[in-house]
């Protein structure tokens, strides 16, 4: 027998009012935060994204223009947002969240992911991949896209962070380049360096996230009053190909221009082809070069420049 139409129509406004009561929705604040759902929204969205533009989220998200423009002049009077010219075609404004963005967005992710996670926990296993099975299900009937790789979140550190920088860095470069312990001693020092001595007007470390699990980092540091110096780009296996190292370094080059440095120094090894690759799209260039023995190698030291 076919399915009545309106019985059908009835189930499906019966579950969307059970589910948005069960998530809050209804509150009109989001996770206790004074955030409406579509302020949330727009934050994750320009989180999630490089650089998007007003008009890209309209469509995105279908909103009016008018009501788009109210919620990010709400944003930016906040101090969650800025808008800074497209490098690509001036007459376009780019959008990216604050450090004060940044900070705010980590604190409501995690409270949402804590939300969530407190909503599935007193099902069992089965029956939580159960409920994502069926939500798929219905994304998928309904005509969203098919499953996709999770997208990465860029974030400010966070305590903690510096133990999987040093960690991840000692692991990998042993893995993949058969260095010593003496580089994972050398990435502990910058990153103590960096805690003791932060300045947050004119330095930042990066982390990404993908699906709450760390995939990623760069650090941009005071060298001088005029330069800066970037320092510890690793981007795991498992979120390569993403182009998140080239996000890593653009968001470097960013800052550095905000906060009013002139030049973008780097030192690296040769042989070290993909971040070699980054660095020149970003228009850095070798300046010198220099044999030594470190790191229970004989390696080529490389320093990059990058004029602002």
């Amino acid at each position: 027998m076919s399915p009545d139409p309106a019985a059908t129509v009835h189930a499906v406004r019966r579950f969307n009012r059970f589910y948005t009561r069960r998530i809050g929705v209804l509150g009109g604040k989001l996770l206790g935060s004074g955030f409406t759902l579509a302020e949330l929204r727009l934050l994750y969205e320009i989180a999630h994204q490089d650089g998007p533009s007003a008009a890209q989220l309209g469509r995105e998200l279908r909103l009016d223009p008018g009501y788009l423009s109210r919620l990010l002049a709400r944003l930016r009077r906040r101090g969650l947002l800025e808008r800074r010219p497209s490098p690509t075609d001036r007459r376009l404004s780019r959008l990216r969240l604050t450090r004060k963005g940044q900070e705010t967005f980590a604190v409501l992710d995690r409270r949402s992911h804590e939300e969530i996670a407190a909503l599935l926990s007193p099902l069992a296993p089965v029956d939580q991949r159960r409920v994502v099975e069926a939500m798929d299900r219905i994304e998928r009937l309904l005509g969203g896209a098919p499953a996709e790789a999770a997208p990465y979140l860029l974030r400010i550190h966070q305590p903690g962070d510096m133990g999987w920088v040093v960690q991840r860095h000692g692991a990998l470069y042993a893995e993949e380049y058969g260095w010593d312990a003496d580089f994972e001693a050398l990435v502990a020092e910058i990153a103590a360096r960096f805690l003791r001595h932060f300045d947050p007007k004119r330095e930042r470390c990066w982390i990404a996230e993908r699906d709450g699990v760390n995939v990623g980092s760069v650090f941009l540091v005071r060298k001088s009053a005029t330069v800066a110096q970037l320092r510890l780009l690793l981007v795991e296996p498992s979120a390569r190909g993403l182009g998140l190292g080239r996000r890593l370094v653009s968001e470097c080059v960013r800052f550095a221009r905000h906060a009013g440095y002139r030049k973008v120094t780097l030192w690296t090894n040769k042989g070290l082809d993909a971040a070699r690759h980054l660095y020149e799209l970003a228009g850095f260039r070798l300046v010198e070069e220099k044999p030594h023995h470190t790191f229970g190698h004989d390696l080529v030291s490389q320093t990059w420049v990058l004029t602002l």
